[in-house]
């Protein structure tokens, strides 16, 4: 392997860091602590790890976790008037509705119903649209943490041709608004891309999210591009046994790349260091505070 681990979960650490100071330093401006409001509908196993994941980081950054843990039977109405009572309290300020929702429920409705101000997931048409036209917006977690991890290792991306795998609200879209916005050449592909090979091939930068396990294979990377990897797949490996890859041919790549994420280890960490990130810019916003120049 020739290319560098761009590694996701000690500069998470790092985020979280400066996250506990800016947590401390709005304590001290608020009279109080940021609050993150958290619901999961119904019981599916992977959301409730991720859920009591981020509580734990919540507490850790010296911020206040707020669980609300509904049946999966629970109806759109209802969880849309919790919503609505989060967007009321003035001690919450971040919400974030854990997806997918059980069938009965309108995702897209439930997001609409988010205070736009609160959104720290980045989902709701009103921060899609400001990040779009180059607004200050809250931003998707997942993609803002890719940009991070970006300029740490490559610093200034102006002129630099980048190729987003993925047209997803949740990761695709705003990712490639976000390298827009740092002055690259980005191209959105996907599945159904003619000669989807050949796209990234010239491409400086690569973020695959796309869902697919190791579909971008090593010859389609140009040698020397750095290598985004926000797939996470559960492959089997025989013998009752599983493991996780992403959606990039991971040796492969790394053969050729100058850097590139690992799965996992790589894009996963940074997730839930954004969101906390996310949340104190949502709390100093809502009080009309500046910025904390360290987030």
């Amino acid at each position: 392997m020739t290319a560098e681990l761009i590694d996701g979960k000690a500069f998470a650490q790092q985020l979280r860091g400066r996250v506990a100071d800016a947590a401390s330093r709005f304590h001290k401006d608020a009279g109080r602590i940021p609050g993150l409001a958290v619901v999961l509908v119904g019981e599916d196993p992977a959301s409730s790890v991720y859920v009591k994941s981020k509580g734990k980081a919540c507490l850790e950054a010296g911020m206040k976790s707020i669980e609300h843990r509904l049946p999966d039977t629970t109806n759109q109405a209802d969880l849309i008037a919790l919503v609505e009572q989060l967007n009321a309290d003035d001690h919450v300020d971040g919400i974030l509705v854990q997806l997918p929702l059980p069938g009965q429920i309108d995702d897209k409705a439930v997001i609409a119903a988010i205070d736009p101000a609160k959104d720290v997931d980045g989902f709701h048409v009103v921060n899609a649209g400001r990040l779009a036209v180059g607004e200050d917006a809250l931003v998707p977690c997942t993609p803002l943490g890719c940009l991070m991890l970006l300029k740490d290792r490559m610093g200034d991306l102006t002129g630099l041709d980048a190729v987003v795998i993925g047209r997803s609200n949740i990761v695709g879209k705003p990712m490639a608004q976000l390298l827009l916005a740092e002055s690259c050449t980005v191209t959105i592909a996907h599945s159904r891309t003619k000669d989807l090979a050949a796209v990234v091939r010239r491409a400086d930068i690569v973020v695959a999210a796309v869902g697919r396990p190791e579909m971008v294979k090593g010859d389609w990377i140009k040698p020397g591009a750095v290598v985004i990897d926000v797939g996470i797949n559960r492959v089997d490996v025989g013998e009752g046994k599983t493991k996780l890859v992403g959606d990039v041919a991971f040796d492969e790549a790394a053969a050729i790349a100058s850097a590139v994420t690992p799965v996992p280890g790589g894009v996963g960490p940074m997730t839930i260091a954004v969101l906390l990130r996310n949340t104190v810019v949502a709390a100093r916003a809502r009080l009309g505070l500046a910025k904390d120049a360290s987030l």
